[in-house]
C-alpha cells in the first residue's frame, strides 16, 4: 500500500527522473560532448522526443543536472560546520570535520563532477561560477562564520575568518583531491581512509598551530 504521507510520482515525473539519471551517468562517463541526446533517450528507455519535451536542449539539461547536484554536495557538512561555533573540544570537532570533508569531497562521484565542470568552464562559465558558489565556497563561508565566532570565543586568533576557512579547507583536502583529480581511477580506489585521515589530522594540527590559542573550551 502507498505511503499516504508521500506524494505520488506521476508518469512524467518517473521520465524527468529516468532522464537525468541516465544524462547524470552519461555525462560522468563520457563528458558533455562524448554524450548525445539518443544516448540519454536510450538509456532512459524514453523517446527522443520525451528528452525534448523535458529540456530544450542538451545545454539545459546538463545545466539541471550540475546546478541540482552542486547544491546537494555539501548538505551533509553544513549541519556540522554550524555546530563547529559551539565547539566544547576544538581539536576533536574539527578532526571530526576534515575526516568527513575530505572523504566527501574525494568521492568518486563528486571528483568526476569537478573534472567535468572544468572542462567545460570555458564553454559555460556561468555554470562553473554557480558550481563553485554552491559547492566550495559555500563551505567556506560557513567555516568563516563558524570560526569568526570561535574567535570571538577566544579559541581562535584570526585577522580575516574567510582567509582562514580557505587555508584550513587547503590543508586538509588539497593534497586527496589533487592526487584523486589527476591520477583518475586507480588512485581514487588506492586512497585508504587512513590515508586520508591522516591527511585531515595534518591539516588540522597545521591549522591550529597557525590559528589556535590553546585555551580550553568554557
Amino acid at each position: 500500500m502507498a505511503d499516504p504521507a508521500r506524494p505520488v510520482e506521476t508518469r512524467s515525473a518517473r521520465k524527468r527522473r529516468a532522464i537525468l539519471e541516465a544524462a547524470t551517468t552519461l555525462f560522468l562517463r563520457n563528458g558533455y560532448q562524448g554524450t548525445s541526446m539518443d544516448e540519454v533517450a536510450a538509456m532512459a528507455a524514453v523517446s527522443k522526443q520525451t528528452v525534448y519535451k523535458h529540456f530544450a536542449d542538451k545545454e539545459r539539461l546538463f545545466t539541471d543536472i550540475i546546478l541540482s547536484v552542486s547544491g546537494s554536495i555539501d548538505e551533509l557538512l553544513n549541519a556540522e560546520i554550524r555546530a563547529l561555533a559551539d565547539s566544547d573540544d576544538l581539536e576533536r570537532d574539527l578532526r571530526t570535520f576534515a575526516r568527513r570533508h575530505v572523504r566527501s569531497i574525494t568521492q568518486p562521484r563528486v571528483v568526476r563532477l569537478r573534472r567535468l565542470v572544468i572542462s567545460v568552464a570555458d564553454r559555460f562559465p556561468a555554470l562553473g561560477r554557480t558550481f563553485w558558489e554552491r559547492g566550495p565556497e559555500r563551505v567556506i563561508s560557513g567555516l568563516a562564520d563558524s570560526m569568526d565566532r570561535l574567535h570571538r570565543r577566544g579559541l581562535l586568533k584570526l585577522d580575516d575568518p574567510h582567509v582562514a576557512a580557505s587555508q584550513f579547507a587547503y590543508l586538509v583536502v588539497s593534497g586527496p583531491l589533487d592526487r584523486t583529480m589527476f591520477w583518475g581511477e586507480e588512485e581514487e580506489a588506492a586512497l585508504t581512509e587512513e590515508a586520508l585521515h591522516r591527511a585531515a589530522d595534518a591539516g588540522v594540527r597545521a591549522f591550529l598551530a597557525a590559528y589556535g590559542t590553546g585555551r580550553p573550551a568554557g
